[in-house]
């Protein structure tokens, strides 16, 4: 983990890139969420831990123009989320899931957590979150898939 790293930029105040020890001495978040898949199976009471989104945001300061963020992950994925999506309090960069660390298979060593979309925006293998004033459609929103991803209103593809 010695050259892993995780950059923070885009429309913020205090660009970072943090080391994966500088991402463990920051608050650590408890939580249990339900992960809803686009193929509608779902996986019930997972149990994460990591750093809540909001301490990212205090961290860099995103200006008042910046509206979406940009997850970017290992092998170019990317996929984005409105601002006011990432504000809930249920999400979190996870570098535990179920007591154990993450491993590559469940999006290791970090990955989002996004429990009110579906799961293909909690992306794995997370590298950087770039704010931006305007939305960038990710991977699977450019093969079809529907950017908003809100399980509860069913909203799987195009």
């Amino acid at each position: 983990m010695t050259r892993w790293r995780l950059r923070l930029y885009g429309e913020v105040e205090a660009p970072a890139t943090l080391t994966w020890d500088e991402v463990g001495k920051l608050p650590r978040t408890a939580l249990t969420a339900d992960m809803h898949c686009v193929t509608t199976w779902s996986r019930l009471d997972n149990n994460w831990e990591g750093v809540a989104f909001k301490e990212l945001v205090a961290l860099v300061r995103p200006r008042g123009n910046a509206m979406y963020v940009i997850a970017h992950c290992d092998a170019d994925y990317t996929t984005s989320l409105p601002i006011d999506v990432l504000a809930d309090d249920d999400v979190l960069i996870a570098y535990h899931h179920d007591g154990a660390a993450l491993t590559p298979d469940h999006g290791g060593p970090l990955r989002l957590v996004v429990p009110k979309r579906y799961a293909w925006k909690s992306a794995k293998w997370l590298e950087g979150l770039e704010w931006v004033q305007h939305d960038r459609l990710g991977f699977w929103e450019r093969n079809g898939y529907n950017n908003a991803a809100d399980p509860w209103k069913e909203e799987r593809y195009w």
